[in-house]
């Protein structure tokens, strides 16, 4: 297939598109509780140093190769396999990150949609006078109700491939236009809200006041873990965003302002929710269920909680609908490169996925005692292996090719710098992200 002629109208349309791509759970929900788990400024100053040394290089190699061929994933690399004269198996990569994605959004359009959920109840006011008890008890009555959590589902997934199927500048790229500035005007908003409680100070202190002694090897894998998954690097849904990627814009410096804007919406919203938690006298290493549950807590004994609250879970609505949209842009274009339009294509990948995330619906209820590998059920499986293993398998093979198969002439082409700055990204790459990057899948095995 030739290359696609749809570009990004504007550099800003770009950047936009793959922050919001980065931007969801990973940095409103998951940041965090893993913060909160690995003691906070030093996960959090480790996050940091491996975004920098991690992330950034492997996110510049897979918007590179997705520049360079100007295909879906699957004929890019193909493409520049043959003209590097390596394998043409390589194009398998694009499939493999395909499948990734399709795991991922299957569980993702299910949680998704637990913020719809929260959004309407806090809207009505639901949790304002309620124990923690009961809102932890309403939290777990929902997970059991199948036809509520397919419903929320099904309307996450339909809003998701709608805007897919419109196409790059009429859907993604219209909507990344809309909802980006939306989602930081939101989270200054919850900043501002969170200076003005008592948890604000403490806060700040647990974030930014490092305890040396609290860095173990454990907080250390996770942190390099996080800094790769919050990234959406090593599923080539970055790839295919790169292939629209304007001509004369600089990939270098895109890709250095959405690992700032990812990283600011993780601190923003640490600050939000910790200043919240802290202001109760609650613990912030609560987990996973920080957000459904402790939160909720939190908030109901505030003033005007029940506004915030709803502020926050639109704003989680926003973040993990962008993501969710660039999530499902990968596998689309896969479909596209074998000759289904975009809005045939798009409608494949939502009934697929939708199918398969009723195995999560299910793993709350009927399937709950359904384990059909090492131990765990459908929800546990999706959102375990393709995060931790397949992310990080991917963005070892995407780097690998980048920095060793791709031709050299290619590759500084599409990355657009001078040979001293092409010489200091491989380096970075072949020395620091390829080893790190090994070091994440070997954890994630093990």
């Amino acid at each position: 297939m030739n290359e696609t002629l749809e570009r990004w109208s504007t550099r800003r349309a770009f950047i936009l598109a793959v922050t919001g791509a980065a931007v969801g759970l990973g940095n409103i929900w998951r940041f965090p509780y893993i913060t909160g788990e690995n003691g906070g400024a030093a996960f959090l100053l480790l996050y940091v140093a491996f975004v920098l040394l991690l992330g950034l290089p492997v996110m510049m190699a897979e918007i590179m190769i997705g520049r360079a061929g100007r295909r879906s994933p699957v004929q890019s690399l193909g493409h520049l396999a043959a003209g590097a004269g390596a394998s043409r198996h390589w194009r398998w990569l694009g499939l493999f990150g395909a499948f990734t994605v399709f795991c991922i959004l299957s569980f993702y359009s299910v949680v998704s949609g637990w913020s719809i959920e929260f959004l309407i109840a806090s809207v009505n006011g639901d949790f304002v006078g309620a124990t923690p008890a009961e809102i932890g008890a309403g939290f777990e009555a929902f997970l059991a109700d199948p036809r509520r959590m397919t419903f929320n589902h099904t309307l996450f997934l339909a809003m998701t491939m709608l805007v897919v199927a419109a196409g790059v500048a009429k859907g993604l790229e219209r909507l990344n236009n809309l909802l980006m500035p939306m989602l930081y005007l939101l989270l200054v908003l919850l900043a501002g809200y969170a200076a003005t409680t008592e948890g604000f100070v403490p806060a700040l202190a647990w974030l930014f006041m490092p305890d040396v002694s609290a860095v173990t090897p454990l907080v250390v894998m996770h942190a390099m873990g996080h800094a790769f998954f919050t990234l959406a690097v090593g599923a080539c849904a970055l790839m295919a965003y790169g292939a629209y990627m304007p001509d004369h814009q600089s990939l270098p410096r895109a890709a250095g302002a959405v690992a700032v804007l990812d990283v600011t919406v993780a601190l923003l919203a640490g600050i939000a929710i910790f200043s919240v938690v802290f202001a109760q006298g609650m613990d912030p290493g609560e987990g996973p269920g920080l957000m459904f549950v402790t939160l909720p807590i939190a908030f109901a004994q505030l003033p005007w909680g029940a506004l915030w609250l709803s502020v926050f879970f639109l704003l989680l609505l926003l973040a993990t609908w962008t993501s969710s949209i660039n999530l499902a842009e990968p596998m689309v274009a896969t479909l596209q490169g074998i000759g289904l339009k975009r809005g045939h294509a798009a409608a494949v990948v939502g009934v697929a996925v939708w199918l398969v995330g009723l195995l999560t619906v299910l793993s709350f209820s009927s399937l709950a005692e359904w384990r059909p590998l090492f131990g765990m059920n459908a929800f546990e499986l999706v959102s375990t292996i393709p995060p931790e293993i397949f992310l990080p398998l991917g963005g070892l093979l995407i780097a690998i090719f980048a920095a060793w198969v791709m031709p050299e002439a290619a590759a500084r082409g599409a990355l657009g710098v001078g040979p001293g700055g092409f010489a200091l990204w491989r380096g970075l790459v072949r020395w620091v992200a390829i080893p790190l990057t090994l070091v994440v899948l070997v954890a994630g095995l093990v």
